[in-house]
């Protein structure tokens, strides 16, 4: 199952996506529906109002979570490549609501940060509750999967050794387009995906998510030791190599740059760079 959150004349609606058909679920958002704990059978069964999904307007799939956790240094060959050791534990830090746009929205360049770079990675959708999850636990509570973009302020990010700073600017993290249940994947709740991300028609990334060290499952374990999971919560999973900070010369986003991200199954961002004009108080 294929599920979207759309913008419309009035409001935004969860809605499921079949074939080129989006349905109007009846619930604000994918978030809300996934605070049902009967979100499957209803979205499954449920008829509203139908659109034409390539002409839809679509939000973030999950517009405001109520946590955003991110995960560093995630993918096996990037990490050996650079001549490190494989993580014993995952690499934690958070983003809040506020980063997020939709999945054609423009990315916002804020004039604090002269280094935006790309971050491409595969983002898991919590869809029930989960505390000290054991993996049976673990797996039941993902509802599925979108891609994000974890689009990084570097000059923020390396100010200080805590990252969240650089990875929290307003309205530069592409999300969605659907959230795909895990049924729909080959691996499942494991699943192994070509990703990729592009600029300006260059093709910066390619990996695949079955390179991960920690794997969704496994992520949301070890954060569900920390704090409660809850329906509609995203994790981000990491991003391989490829991005442009570590480019000799660096690269970074600048107005007008198009960002693709891509994961094989789920879909496809395209996001415009464009600065933000910052009027004096």
């Amino acid at each position: 199952m294929r599920l979207a959150t759309l913008r419309t004349p009035g409001g935004t609606h969860a809605a499921r996506v079949d074939g080129d058909t989006a349905v109007e679920l009846d619930e604000p958002d994918v978030g809300a529906l996934l605070a049902r704990q009967d979100w499957r059978d209803y979205a499954a069964d449920a008829a509203g109002p139908r659109h034409l999904f390539a002409e839809a307007h679509l939000a973030p799939v999950v517009p405001r979570p109520g946590k955003i956790f991110c995960v560093g240094l995630n993918y096996r060959t990037h990490i050996l490549e650079m001549g490190r050791e494989l993580p014993e534990h995952p690499t934690l830090f958070a983003k809040f609501a506020e980063a997020l746009v939709g999945p054609t929205d423009p990315i916002a360049l804020d004039p604090a940060s002269s280094a935006v770079d790309w971050e491409a990675e595969l983002a898991v959708v919590i869809g029930a509750p989960a505390r000290r999850a054991n993996a049976a636990e673990a797996e039941a509570a993902i509802a599925g999967f979108a891609v994000l973009n974890d689009v990084t302020m570097r000059d923020w990010q390396y100010r200080t050794l805590q990252w969240l700073q650089g990875k929290t600017f307003e309205a530069s993290t592409p999300f969605g387009p659907v959230l795909l249940t895990p049924d729909e994947l080959p691996g499942g709740t494991r699943p192994k995906l070509e990703l990729r991300a592009e600029v300006d028609g260059q093709i910066v990334q390619s990996a695949n998510t079955g390179d991960l060290v920690f794997d969704p499952v496994a992520l949301v374990q070890y954060i569900s030791s920390i704090i409660t999971l809850n329906p509609g919560d995203v994790i981000a999973t990491g991003t391989p190599g490829g991005v442009g900070h570590a480019r000799k010369p660096p690269r970074y986003l600048a107005d007008g740059s198009v960002l693709i991200t891509e994961i094989e199954g789920i879909g496809r961002l395209e996001n415009v760079a464009r600065a933000v004009a910052v009027v004096p108080a």
